[in-house]
C-alpha cells in the first residue's frame, strides 16, 4: 500500500474511531502554516482553543506527546519532572514522529496515538485546557481542524488503551 493510500485509511479509521466514541468531530479547512503566529494569521475567526503539539522523550527513552496551549513555553527540566520524565527531554526527529504517529512534522496532534503500534507514547494534556468547550487539533493531516471538547479528547486517548497526564503546568515540579 503506498503512503497517500495508507494516509487515508488512518483518516478513515479515525473517524470511524470518533463515530463509535459517539463524538460528532467536525472537520473545518485550515491553511497549511510553519508556525504557530502563522497559523494564527491564517484561521481568522475559527473557533476553540487552539494548541501546539510538542513530541519528547527523556534520556530513558520514554515518549511524550504534549497537547499544550498554543501561547504556552515551557522549561523542558521543569516539564520533565512534573510528566514523570528521566532526565532531559529532547525533541523527535521528524522521521521517528512520522514512525511513530504515522504523521508529518507539523500535522503533530493526540489523534496520531491511534497509531501507535509500540504503544510507546504517553499523552500530556494541558490542565488549563480542560475547561475550554473546543480543542482543535489536526486530523491527521495539516490542512484541517477538529475541535474535540476536552472530555472528548481524553474519551478518544482512552480508547487508544492509554490513561493520558493532565498536568498543571503553572505549578512548581516536585523536589528532586
Amino acid at each position: 500500500m503506498n503512503r497517500e493510500t495508507t494516509d487515508e485509511t488512518a483518516y478513515r479509521c479515525l473517524f470511524e474511531r470518533f463515530a463509535s466514541l459517539g463524538i460528532d468531530a467536525k472537520v473545518v479547512p485550515y491553511p497549511e502554516h510553519a508556525t504557530v503566529e502563522e497559523g494564527k494569521a491564517l484561521r481568522g475567526a475559527m473557533a476553540g482553543t487552539f494548541t501546539k503539539n510538542l513530541l519528547l522523550k527523556d534520556k530513558k527513552g520514554r515518549h511524550f506527546l504534549l497537547a499544550i496551549h498554543e501561547d504556552r513555553t515551557l522549561d523542558l527540566k521543569a516539564v520533565s519532572a512534573l510528566v514523570g520524565g528521566k532526565g532531559h527531554l529532547s525533541f523527535l526527529a521528524g522521521e521517528r514522529m512520522q514512525a511513530l504517529l504515522g504523521v508529518q512534522p507539523g500535522a503533530l496532534t493526540p489523534l496520531g496515538l491511534m497509531q501507535d503500534d509500540e504503544g510507546v507514547v504517553t499523552v500530556v494534556i494541558d490542565a488549563s485546557l480542560m475547561g475550554d468547550a473546543q480543542l482543535n487539533f489536526h486530523p491527521l493531516r495539516q490542512t484541517e481542524s477538529v475541535g474535540l471538547a476536552p472530555q472528548e479528547l481524553v474519551a478518544f486517548v482512552r480508547s487508544c488503551g492509554r490513561e493520558p497526564l493532565v498536568v498543571d503546568f503553572d505549578t512548581s515540579p516536585p523536589a528532586a
